[in-house]
Formats: C-alpha cells, sequence, structure tokens
C-alpha cells in the first residue's frame, strides 16, 4: 500500500526537525541528562511537528540504547512503538475521547506499573476539546502523577486549556516553519524519491503551505500524481492558484486603471476554476508584498519569493504611492468579508476591480452641494476669525401699563455656540477622502449608524472633520451609546489619525430671532390688554 510522504518522511530523531532547534535542543539535553518532567504541553500551528517530537520523546525515554538524548532506532523498545504494538505509549484523540469517562479510565491504567517500558506515556493530540469534567479528571493526576507516568499534550489552540493544566505542564511553543526550511525538505526529499522537483516550485509549494511541513508534503503528493515532473505550471494547476504572472497582470491593469483587462483577466482565471475566494487572498498576500517593499529598505527578510519576483515587486512599488497600495489592500479586504454573504461571488469580484481602477474618481467631490457646504463653513470660519458676533437689538423695548409704566429690557434669546470648532483647529476645509466607502463599510457592519449617516456629507480641516447632515437629530444621537466614539474611531481608521468630530448646523442669526421674542412678548401683553410701546 502507498504511504503518504509526509508519513513515509515523518522525522525519525530530534536532529532531522526543522525550525524547531529550541524545542528540539531543550528535550534532547533533557533526555540526555535524565531530567525531563512528568508533562509537557506543545502548542502551535498545525504541521509544525508537535505530534512528532511527541513520538521521539517517548522512544527516547524508553530506549534501550539513546544515543545523544535521540533514540536509536534500532531496539526492540523503539521498534514496538513505532509500529505501535507496545502498549505502554498511549496515543488518544480528545476530539473524539473527550469524556470523563475515557479520563477515568487512563487514570486508573496509569496506577500500573508500564510493562515494557520505563514510562508509560500518554501523547493527548488536541487537548483542548476535552470537556470541563474531563480537564478536572485529568488534574486529579496531574497534581500527584506516579513515577512512571509521562504525559504529552498537544494543542493548537492553548487559550482553551485550563490554567490549572498549562501551569502544570513545561510549556513548548512551535513556530511556523520557514518557507525556505519547508522547500529544503523537499527538495532532499525529491532526490530520494522517483520524481522531479525544481527548486521554483518547491518555494510556491512552501509558501502556500503557510508554515506547515505537513500541509506542504499533501500538496508535493497531490502533484506528484499529477506529473512526475514537479514546477511551476503544476503546482499552479494542481493547487487552483492564480499563479505570479497573472497576479502581476492584474497589478499593472490596477496601476494603469484599465478596467476592461481587469476584468477579462478575473473572467480568464474563473473560466479556469480558480476559486474568487482565493484570488483575492492571493492579491492581498501581493499587494502586501507590494507594501513591505515600498516601506521596509531591506524587504527580503520579510518576503516569500524568488528573486526575480522581487525584481518585479520593486519595479511595481515605484509607481504606486504608499496610500495607494494601503487603499488597494483595504478594498480587497473589505471584498473578501462581502464575499461570504454574497450571492454572486464573480459579480462581486467585478465590482471591486472596477473600484479599484476608478478609485481616485470615486474619492473625488462630485455633488454640487458638497462645494456649497465647503463655501458655508469657510465663510463661517472667517466671520469667527474677525470677531464677528451676533447682533444684539439696540435698544431696550419699553412696556407701560394703565396707570403705572415700568421699563424692562426685553429677554433676548442668547447666540448659540457656533456649530464649528474653533479656528485654532480648523485648518482650510475639503471633502473627507474615503466617507464613501466608509459609508459603504458601515452599511455592513454597523447599520444603525449607516442609517443615520446615509445621506450626510463629511469635510476635514485641520484635526477636525465637521459632518453635514440633514438630520436634525443626528448630534443627539451621536451622544448615546457610545455612537459617537464608534463613528470617531472609523474616521481615525480611514484618515490615519484621531480627529475631533463637528456637526454642521445652521442656525438662525440673534437679529432674527429677537423680532419673533418680541412678536409674541407683545401679543400676550395684548390678550392681557395690557397697553404696550415698543420704541426704535
Amino acid at each position: 500500500m502507498y504511504l503518504a510522504l509526509y508519513r513515509k518522511w515523518r522525522p525519525q530523531v530530534f536532529s532531522d526537525v526543522v525550525s524547531q532547534e529550541h524545542i528540539t535542543t531543550t528535550l534532547q539535553n533533557q533526555v540526555r541528562f535524565q531530567k525531563t518532567s512528568h508533562a509537557y504541553l506543545f502548542t502551535g500551528p498545525r504541521g509544525t511537528g508537535k505530534t512528532t517530537c511527541s513520538k521521539i520523546l517517548a522512544k527516547a525515554v524508553n530506549c534501550l540504547h539513546p544515543v545523544d538524548g535521540n533514540p536509536c532506532l534500532e531496539c526492540e523498545i523503539c521498534k514496538g512503538i513505532e509500529e505501535g504494538s507496545i502498549m505502554d505509549v498511549v496515543e488518544m484523540d480528545a476530539a473524539s475521547n473527550n469524556g470523563v469517562d475515557d479520563i477515568r479510565d487512563l487514570r486508573n491504567e496509569a496506577n500500573f506499573s508500564p510493562a515494557v517500558c520505563k514510562y508509560r506515556v500518554y501523547i493527548i493530540d488536541e487537548v483542548h476539546m476535552l470537556s470541563v469534567s474531563a480537564f478536572n479528571a485529568l488534574l486529579k493526576i496531574m497534581e500527584e502523577p506516579p513515577p512512571h507516568i509521562l504525559f504529552i499534550l498537544a494543542t493548537t489552540e492553548v487559550h482553551k486549556v485550563p490554567q490549572t493544566i498549562v501551569s502544570r505542564c513545561q510549556q513548548y511553543d512551535f513556530r511556523r516553519i520557514r518557507p525556505q526550511d519547508i522547500a529544503d525538505r523537499m527538495l532532499r526529499i525529491s532526490e530520494q524519491e522517483t520524481f522531479t522537483l525544481t527548486e521554483d516550485a518547491a518555494m510556491l509549494i512552501a509558501r502556500l503551505s503557510d508554515g506547515g511541513m505537513r500541509d506542504a508534503l499533501s500538496l508535493l503528493d497531490q502533484c506528484v500524481a499529477f506529473s512526475q515532473t514537479v514546477n511551476l505550471d503544476t503546482v499552479t494547476s494542481t493547487a487552483g492558484i492564480a499563479g505570479s504572472e497573472h497576479l502581476f497582470a492584474l497589478s499593472a491593469a490596477m496601476v494603469k486603471k484599465d478596467t476592461a483587462e481587469c476584468i477579462r483577466l478575473v473572467n480568464e482565471l474563473y473560466d479556469n476554476a480558480k476559486g474568487i475566494e482565493r484570488l483575492i487572498s492571493e492579491l492581498i498576500s501581493h499587494f502586501r508584498n507590494v507594501m513591505i517593499v515600498k516601506s521596509v529598505a531591506n524587504p527580503e527578510e520579510l518576503v516569500v519569493c524568488l528573486p526575480d519576483e522581487m525584481e518585479r515587486f520593486r519595479e511595481l512599488a515605484k509607481g504606486l504611492p504608499l496610500g495607494d497600495i494601503l487603499r488597494i489592500l483595504s478594498i480587497l479586504q473589505q471584498c473578501l468579508d462581502h464575499l461570504s454573504r454574497s450571492g454572486n461571488k464573480k459579480v462581486e469580484m467585478e465590482m471591486t476591480m472596477i473600484r479599484l481602477c476608478s478609485a481616485e474618481e470615486a474619492d473625488a467631490p462630485t455633488a454640487s452641494g458638497n462645494s456649497d457646504l465647503a463655501l458655508r463653513i469657510s465663510r463661517l470660519e472667517q466671520a469667527l476669525a474677525q470677531g464677528t458676533a451676533a447682533a444684539a437689538p439696540k435698544e431696550p423695548v419699553k412696556r407701560s401699563s394703565v396707570g403705572k409704566e415700568q421699563t424692562a429690557p426685553v429677554p433676548v434669546p442668547a447666540p448659540s455656540a457656533p456649530a464649528v470648532a474653533p479656528t485654532g483647529e480648523v485648518g482650510p476645509m475639503g471633502p473627507m477622502p474615503g466617507w464613501e466607502d466608509l459609508l459603504r463599510e458601515l452599511s455592513q457592519t454597523e447599520p444603525p449608524l449607516y442609517v443615520m449617516l446615509k445621506d450626510a456629507k463629511a469635510f476635514v480641516g485641520g484635526n477636525v472633520v465637521t459632518i453635514d447632515s440633514p438630520n436634525p437629530m443626528l448630534k443627539s444621537l451621536l451622544m448615546t451609546d457610545n455612537i459617537g466614539a464608534k463613528l470617531a474611531d472609523e474616521v481615525e481608521r480611514v484618515l490615519g489619525k484621531r480627529h475631533r468630530l463637528r456637526i454642521a448646523k445652521v442656525e438662525r442669526p440673534a437679529e432674527q430671532k429677537a423680532p419673533d421674542a418680541l412678536n409674541d412678548i407683545i401679543k400676550k401683553a395684548e390678550s392681557q390688554e395690557i397697553e404696550v410701546h415698543v420704541k426704535e
């Protein structure tokens, strides 16, 4: 029967485990000096060597002839553990054996001395899947374990493991394996197998595996089944990805604002059975590399690619401002979020391409109302700068009644505070960039806030963002339930720094309000047959 590559080439000694030297060296020294703990907790992403190191450690502590902390692989104990014929080493899947009864059985067995080995080893994989009662039962034996017991717990979600368990274990965090180490490992395997693997194909597989050796070898196995010569075309066809050529072609069309070419490429990839979600994820990774190349002096340490691809990234980064790169990434991320709720993913992708190719036009003000509002706000700022105040009545209003005259000033409502920030805070006003995109995003994430702001326009000046809305209740609504704080956070995310929010509101001048108040007083006096004299 055919044996999968990741099983056939599983490391047998600590020195074969790649990219985890900080763990393998420690475990090897503990075995060498006989200072092993009673419980270990291995954490980290999938395919990084947790189960492999567990099995190597189980062999090493029980090996009859250990070699420098490694198992000899020749004694009957090592061979028995590898074949699974020795009952003293138990590998348990907590995902399917997560009940308290399973742990109680384990606890009862643990009290017996090992039959053949020096230690009875329990390897519990995906330990975070145990129930609360099962964890409590496991805790009892971990508090005072017999001297012949060794627990090795492995998990990808350590935050779900109770701290009472974690504190009784030596915890080792497995890192994602470096892409270059994965590629080198696959090339060494190809030299001892019957297939041929090119370096660029190995690097692409390593990049797609996201730091997991098992994922890389599984994909390599799939590619070998497709062709005995594994090259870039083999990997792109087997994995269903776009490939670097299509990604660079798409990015070049975006830079040129060539909407037709972008949509043509998307349809070509879609017809070739490329998944829309996978394509968006690849574009995000692609422009992430462009962002790193644009922002970092030595991007080679952060960008995993071939040398010729690095030069193409540099050329692409030269022609794009950093702000455009960030906008592209933001739009692509929004598209990826929307795809899970979209009924037609292809149309969603085409809409995204159109937005990417017309992003500058979308940011420009198109409505004439925007310019009118900007002009009105500018005039208010000039008036405040000149110290202009609302005019008050020149003479107090006098009134007299029959048989008695009394002079009193007519109360005039005080002018309200200006609706904009002081001049020192507000700079030249202009439409807020990204406001329309922000509204579209709020329509999905914060529908109540979107309903309040859907007809509003935003302008930015200095460290103040002024919002003009026909909704008279907007100001009071923004002051309740932290809604204003949420909007300020969203504005900060779009603009890159904190701004104060102001609501633009057209107030009637005091000189217009005063006659209305005076007329009310006169009408009330006449209704009570009081004679009123008004002096100009």
